[in-house]
């Protein structure tokens, strides 16, 4: 039971990962002893947050623009040149837009389904060799992919693109659970409520008492609480579960 939720020596790709909920969990990561890349499209920031979190155990910096298949196959490709195994992908990277439902354009949904759905779907299939090689029995390879509850509930934002693709990763979770569970691959979705993030920023400046008011548990997300989901489902604890979508949101999500 000691080594229940150990993720030590695991390969983990975290898209995203140079800021907010993929750096939580990034953070996370490398402290209990995994070796995690973290991709993000801008490479300065990958190298700055690498850089920091090697301080406290390995961290590999990827640039990666993962809202096309080519730029998916790309970073697969790389990772696969430096890693025969990959245990735990996080699907983080995404991309919001919020504008008024008379002027809501098509480049909106372009924009979030192409980076929060397609970026999902195709860097998983890209990286499913090294995803094969990684499982073990008992201990299967996980994917990890980032949703969100304006995916679970309707948002009080005018953020059309965002949680209907946000909807859509939670379903493409369930479909990829069940074709790969027999290859030895895991597939759950989590679903965070308002955290510290650059995509939040603006939100929780302008609507943050209102927000944390909400909150049946009376806060915001912490990042433990990111990290703390992600390493169940990436460890032994989390080994049964998959095709699952699980809110991290103090409940927010049981008020509507």
């Amino acid at each position: 039971m000691k080594d229940l939720f150990s993720i030590e020596g695991k390969v983990a790709v975290v898209t995203g990962g140079s800021r907010g909920i993929g750096q939580m969990i990034a953070r996370g990561y490398v402290e209990h002893g995994a070796k995690v890349y973290v991709a993000s499209r801008k490479e300065s920031a990958c190298v700055a947050v690498a850089e920091e979190l090697s301080k406290h155990g390995t961290c590999v910096p990827v640039a990666a623009d993962l809202s096309t298949q080519d730029g998916c196959r790309a970073l697969a490709a790389e990772i696969a040149g430096r890693e025969p195994e990959v245990h735990v992908l996080v699907n983080n990277a995404g991309a919001n837009w919020g504008e008024d439902i008379a002027t809501f354009p098509d480049a909106a949904f372009d924009r979030c389904f192409d980076l929060n759905v397609k970026g999902v779907f195709h860097l998983t299939v890209a990286l499913l060799p090294q995803l094969e090689k990684a499982a073990r029995p008992g201990d299967p390879a996980r994917v990890i992919n980032i949703g969100s509850i304006d995916g679970l509930r309707v948002p009080g934002m005018e953020t059309y693109g965002y949680s209907t693709s946000k909807a859509a990763v939670h379903h493409l979770s369930r479909v990829l659970a069940h074709k790969l569970a027999s290859r030895g691959i895991t597939v759950n979705a989590v679903a965070p409520g308002p955290f510290e993030s650059k995509m939040m920023a603006e939100t929780l400046k302008n609507f943050g008492d209102a927000i944390v008011a909400s909150c049946p548990m009376g806060r915001i997300g912490e990042p433990e609480d990111m990290a703390g989901i992600a390493i169940y489902l990436a460890s032994r604890a989390g080994a049964y579960v998959t095709g699952a979508v699980i809110p991290v949101d103090g409940g927010i999500s049981t008020t509507t």
